[in-house]
């Protein structure tokens, strides 16, 4: 039985990716900061939080990763921990940079210092790309980065990179685009769309505000990026690969899907507030997936319209 650490197990990937991997029979422990604290909400709703094996380890902290990595003795370790949004990273750019950079860095290290053989996943960030306009980027486009989140992302792949040249550590990094599902937290503008236009479809007369709607994603479903991740760490050489459906929409394209999917214009419901802008931002991100389509045999199988459409039918069985 194969035995899996996972870093940042109570959010969104961490919960999908418990999930697979105790279908495929793993051993999974999940840290978290302080695991007796933590709800793991997420981990509740799909109904596995009493199969995972749950500690405390802070990524920042190299002596509590060294201790974990010594007491679990994993086989895989999956980091997906760290500051999540890229708009809370420019009020918080410091615990950004430092859970992000730093807790990649200590996990690397523990791995090194410990000499056992352990496969390492780093969950990298399309932000690192910045603003390519039309071009796909792929694994060979420079980074540019716009905002904290994406220097944090952009500096932990160099460190794996690093680490795999350096010390010969199996460690990939996923260069993963927006991927969304009904456990995303409010704070993430997919879900913010999704839980007001089902509210104004049951009666309430509020308005949805959002900052730019002009901005175009490529958009995913968060359950088939968990495999990307799991089959990077299958390979005998370890390498780095752009996860993402290949095709990009608006903002005001998944608004539309989303309000359609509930039979309402959203024409009549949503606004637009330049004060929601961010600093910087990128106009538009494109995709080329076809490395991993030809190495890891993955290909996205849902696109932005099904990703609205499961993510509005989760919310009203909710409701």
């Amino acid at each position: 039985m194969k035995r899996a650490l996972i870093c940042g197990v109570s959010g969104q990937d961490g919960a999908y990716l418990s999930q697979l991997l105790l279908q495929k029979g793993y051993e999974v422990y999940g840290g978290s900061r302080d695991a007796q604290m933590s709800s793991f909400q997420s981990l509740e709703r799909l109904g596995i939080r009493k199969q995972i094996n749950l500690l405390s380890v802070s990524i920042n902290d190299f002596r509590s990763v060294l201790q974990t990595i010594l007491k679990v003795k994993p086989d895989e370790i999956y980091n997906l921990a760290g500051q999540s949004s890229v708009g809370l990273s420019f009020e918080q750019p410091v615990e950004t940079l430092e859970s992000v950079s730093v807790g990649t860095l200590n996990l690397l290290e523990a791995i090194r210092f410990s000499g056992l053989p352990i496969r390492f996943y780093n969950a990298g960030s399309s932000e690192c790309f910045g603003d390519t306009g039309t071009l796909a980027a792929d694994e060979t486009t420079p980074f540019r980065p716009r905002s904290p989140y994406g220097v944090a992302k952009a500096a932990a792949f160099w460190q794996v990179a690093n680490y795999r040249e350096a010390y010969n550590i199996h460690a990939s990094t996923g260069i993963l685009f927006n991927h969304e599902s009904p456990l995303r937290p409010e704070r993430f503008v997919t879900q913010k769309i999704v839980s007001v236009a089902c509210k104004i479809a049951r009666g309430s007369n509020e308005k949805l505000v959002l900052g730019n709607i002009d901005i175009a994603r490529d958009w995913g479903w968060a359950p088939e990026y968990v495999e990307a991740m799991w089959r990077m760490l299958q390979q005998d050489i370890a390498d780095d690969y752009v996860i993402a459906t290949g095709k990009t929409s608006r903002l005001r394209d998944f608004i539309a899907a989303v309000f359609k999917a509930l039979n309402l214009n959203w024409e009549d419901h949503v606004r637009s507030d330049a004060q929601l802008f961010r600093p910087t931002d990128i106009a538009e991100g494109h995709a080329n997936p076809s490395k991993a389509q030809a190495l890891l045999s993955w290909k996205a199988k849902l696109y932005m319209e099904e990703v609205a459409e499961l993510m509005v039918d989760h919310k009203l069985k909710l409701f």
